[in-house]
C-alpha cells in the first residue's frame, strides 16, 4: 500500500480548496469542473502534541516533525470507468495512493456550481463508489479470464483454482457496486489479490466539506454521510474548507490559535484529517530526542526494533545491537530522562521488540 492519501470527489466539491489549506500551497481552485487535471502533491507535517511536550522537557537545537503526503486528484464523474470526463487519468492516479480521502459537499451555496445541479451527499458517494467498483470489475474480469484458462493447465492448476472462486465473488459483488474490501475480508485472500491494486480495496475517509453554520454540529448532509460511513466501517472528518483556508493564510501560530479560539474550535479540522490519514495508512511515530535534535520518525505498525532503526539509516538496521526505549508518556509523567531511568522505566530491547507508537528510542549499532 502506498504511503500517501489521495483527495478525491466529484468536481467542484472543494477538493483543491482543502488541499491548499492542508499544504498551504495554492492548488488552482475555481468554480468550474475539472479545475484539477494533473494531480497536485503536497508533503504536510503531522501535528503531534507529544513532540511539543518532548521539546519542552528535552530542549534541542532542531525540531523535525513526522510528515505524510497528500495528492489532489482530478474530479470524477459518472461514466469515468468508461473514460468519461478525465476518468482514465483519475483512475490511474488513484490506484497509486494508499488511502482515499473522499470529499463530499455538505453545504448549500447557489453561487457554487454542483456538477449534478443538486446537493445530495448520498448520491454523490454512490456515483463515485459505482465508478470505482466498475473500474475494479474490468481489472478483475481480465485477470479472471486469464486464470480460468490457466486452471486447465496442469502445472498452474492449483494456484489458479484457488484464485478463480475469489475472482467470481468479486465480479458478482463489484457488478452490484460493492467495494472489494467489503467482498473479500480474509487477510490471506486479500494478500492473494494485492497485485491487482484494486481501488475499492483501499480504506476510505469521508471528508464532509461544510459551511461555517455547521461547524460543531451535524447538518442533515453530514448525518447522511455518517450513516453511509458507519455501514462501510469508514471514518468521517468534518471540515469547513473556507474557514481552513483563512486559517492557513495566517502567518504565525499565535494568529492561528487566536482565530481558532474566536471560532470556538479546539484545533484545525486539517489537523484532524492529517492524523486520521496517517493512522489509516497504518503509520505510527517513534521519537529520538537530544540536545542536537528532537525528531518524530514514521514507521509502519508492527515494525520490530531493527526495522525502525532502518528508518533512520540502513546502517542502523544492518548493525543493530540493542535499543534503549521508554515511552513518551513516562517522560511526561517523570519530567526528565534521568528520572525515567531512576524509576526503572527505561528498557533495553532486542531484535524481536515490536516498536510502540510514542516510544522514545536510542539505537546501539555496529557496522
Amino acid at each position: 500500500m502506498g504511503l500517501n492519501c489521495g483527495i478525491v470527489g466529484l468536481p467542484n466539491v472543494g477538493k483543491s480548496t482543502i488541499f491548499s489549506a492542508l499544504t498551504s500551497a495554492p492548488a488552482e481552485a475555481a468554480n468550474y469542473p475539472f479545475c484539477t487535471i494533473e494531480p497536485n502533491v503536497g508533503i504536510v507535517n503531522v501535528p503531534d502534541p507529544r513532540l511539543d511536550r518532548i521539546v519542552e522537557l528535552i530542549p534541542t537545537a532542531k525540531v523535525i516533525p513526522a510528515v505524510t503526503e497528500f495528492v489532489d486528484i482530478a474530479g470524477l464523474v459518472a461514466g469515468a470507468s468508461k473514460g468519461e470526463g478525465l476518468g482514465n487519468k483519475f483512475l490511474a492516479n488513484i490506484r497509486e495512493v494508499g488511502v482515499i480521502a473522499h470529499v463530499v459537499r455538505c453545504f448549500d451555496d447557489p453561487d457554487i456550481i454542483h456538477v449534478n445541479n443538486k446537493i445530495d451527499p448520498a448520491g454523490d458517494i454512490e456515483t463515485i463508489n459505482i465508478e470505482l467498483a466498475l473500474a475494479d470489475w474490468d481489472t478483475v474480469d481480465k485477470r479472471y479470464q486469464k486464470q480460468s484458462k490457466l486452471a486447465r493447465i496442469a502445472k498452474d492448476a492449483k494456484e489458479a483454482a484457488a484464485l478463480v472462486p475469489i475472482y467470481e465473488r468479486l465480479l458478482e459483488g463489484l457488478g452490484k457496486g460493492l467495494s472489494a474490501r467489503s467482498i473479500v475480508t480474509d487477510t490471506e485472500e486479500r494478500a492473494m489479490l494485492s497485485d491487482l491494486h484494486l481501488i475499492t480495496m483501499k480504506p476510505v475517509i469521508f471528508v464532509c466539506n461544510i459551511d461555517e453554520s455547521a461547524i460543531g454540529q451535524d447538518n442533515d448532509y453530514v448525518k447522511a454521510v455518517k450513516d453511509i460511513a458507519a455501514k462501510e466501517g469508514s471514518k468521517v472528518v468534518c471540515i469547513c474548507g473556507k474557514t481552513e483556508s483563512e486559517i492557513a493564510s495566517l502567518d504565525t501560530p499565535e494568529e492561528r490559535a487566536e482565530f481558532l479560539e474566536a471560532a470556538g474550535l479546539e484545533e484545525s479540522g486539517m489537523n484532524v484529517l492529517i492524523r486520521t490519514a496517517y493512522e489509516t495508512l497504518g503509520l505510527r511515530t517513534f521519537f529520538t530526542a537530544g540536545s542536537d535534535e528532537d525528531r518524530a520518525w514514521t514507521f509502519r505498525a508492527g515494525y520490530k526494533a531493527p526495522q525502525a532503526a532502518g528508518v533512520i539509516h540502513t546502517d542502523f538496521e544492518k548493525g543493530f545491537i540493542k535499543a534503549e526505549v521508554y515511552s513518551c508518556e513516562d517522560l511526561f509523567k517523570y519530567g526528565s530522562e534521568a528520572k525515567v531511568k531512576e524509576a526503572g522505566r527505561l528498557r533495553i530491547e532486542g531484535k524481536e521488540y515490536i516498536v510502540q507508537d510514542g516510544d522514545i528510542m536510542h539505537f546501539r549499532f555496529n557496522v
